[in-house]
């Protein structure tokens, strides 16, 4: 696990009261020769009584501690890393010192958000294939590639849960898939990161993911509503859970119950460019809701839409966010600009053990280009974007021009007004 900033802070604090606590009392920290020499000055059973009373006030102190304080996890989510051509080529003319890509400028604003988080999580929309051209949709044909510098970004700004259930992945064929799964397996060795959504057989489906932080077990699963009309050859090991597969679903999360304290669910679902959620989403949730899932993440809509709590039988509830929209893209529709950035607190209940979610919140983001040619494209959080840099945005002049290329601060106000509900909706981060 990660020591984010604010829990690195409290760590040191924690650790210098330890010292200065010990500094007062005249001890020091010794090792096995130096302690036989300390007590050796002093009668060898009066130490020993003295040391196991103070031992069991200790105990006794932390026991009370940790039964009067709530285990909290607070977890950050963003919606589609879309690498489309001008994302690319925008990481391409960043690159300094010899690299081909550098995609950190272009998240480099929110990263004080993300890292804010214990756990932050991230729907990769794109596979990750090196043995394959870089793609980004450009061309007219809908295929996706990126290069691997794509991870090293997001993962340098602090996510560390990355879902691949999405329509996708067999852009490339199964080869460039088990590839990117391969890719993404060493990624998360290597950096201590929960990848899935995407697995390479029957067995890897069904092993579900498992963080623990602060004390508390969270559950991660990811689901897909199609990939684009490919399927996978017969006998191909590859294996996606489909939506309609609800019975699997059913199962997966219900298991994830019994074996986590809260289980978060990525759903691929929904139709693209519509603010507008289907009566199927809505049941689905509440399905999920009621097998088990605390909090469902959802995207593929490239729009931001509405979320909602959502009661169990037993009087508890879950909560949905629709669809969280883009966290990066080039798209040329106002409304696919607008993106949600969840934030919440998991918490766990020191006497009980029950988990319930506080300060339920979205922010909105913005995917901001300065004209026509993307150039210079980025994200900002909303507190950092100004009136004049809404007016100043290349969408307007893009190649291909969107259906709604109209843009202002006005119309960013009024799609958060739209679709981000004024109780959940936070305008400071």
């Amino acid at each position: 696990m990660k020591l984010r900033k604010g829990r690195a802070l409290a760590a040191l604090a924690a650790l210098a009261v330890l010292v200065v606590s010990g500094a007062s009392c005249g001890s020091h920290v010794v090792g096995t020769g130096d302690m036989s020499s300390d007590v050796s000055q002093t009668d060898p059973s009066a130490a020993a009584d003295d040391t196991t009373a103070s031992s069991e006030e200790a105990t006794a102190e932390a026991t009370t501690e940790s039964q009067g304080e709530d285990q909290v996890v607070h977890v950050v989510a963003a919606g589609d890393n879309l690498i489309h051509y001008s994302v690319f080529k925008a990481a391409e003319s960043y690159a300094q010192n010899g690299e081909k890509y550098d995609f950190k400028p272009i998240y480099e604003n929110m990263k004080y958000i993300i890292e804010s988080a214990d756990i932050a999580v991230l729907n990769q929309e794109t596979i990750i294939s090196e043995s394959n051209p870089v793609r980004g949709a450009d061309g007219g044909a809908l295929l996706f590639n990126s290069p691997p510098e794509v991870a090293d970004a997001v993962i340098d700004l602090g996510f560390d849960v990355f879902t691949m259930a999405n329509n996708h992945l067999l852009d490339f064929g199964e080869s460039a898939l088990e590839e990117s799964i391969n890719f993404w397996n060493k990624k998360a060795k290597e950096n201590n990161l929960t990848v899935l959504g995407a697995y390479l057989n029957e067995e890897d489906a069904n092993n579900i993911r498992i963080r623990e932080v602060n004390g508390v077990k969270v559950a991660f699963l990811a689901y897909a509503e199609h990939i684009n009309g490919f399927s996978f050859s017969e006998g191909s090991p590859l294996r996606v859970v489909m939506n309609s597969e609800e019975d699997v679903i059913e199962r997966q999360i219900k298991e994830a119950k019994q074996k986590a304290d809260a289980v978060i669910v990525a759903a691929h679902w929904g139709v693209e460019d519509t603010h507008l959620v289907s009566e199927d989403r809505i049941e689905l949730a509440k399905k999920m809701v009621n097998w088990g899932a605390d909090v469902i993440l959802g995207c593929h809509t490239h729009t931001a839409e509405t979320m909602e709590w959502i009661p169990r039988e037993d009087g508890t509830k879950g909560f949905v966010y629709y669809s969280m929209g883009n966290f990066i893209c080039a798209q040329t529709d106002n409304f696919n600009l607008v993106g949600e950035i969840p934030e919440f607190d998991i918490v766990k209940d020191s006497s009980t053990n029950q988990v319930h979610l506080e300060n339920v919140s979205c922010s909105p983001s913005i995917v901001h280009y300065d004209d026509g040619n993307f150039s210079n494209i980025r994200i900002y959080p909303y507190s950092k974007y100004t009136p004049e840099l809404a007016a100043s945005h290349g969408i307007p002049y893009a190649v291909p021009r969107g259906n709604y290329p109209d843009f202002s601060w006005d119309i960013i106000n009024q799609i958060i007004n739209d679709n981000f509900p004024e109780e959940f909706r936070r305008l400071d981060r």
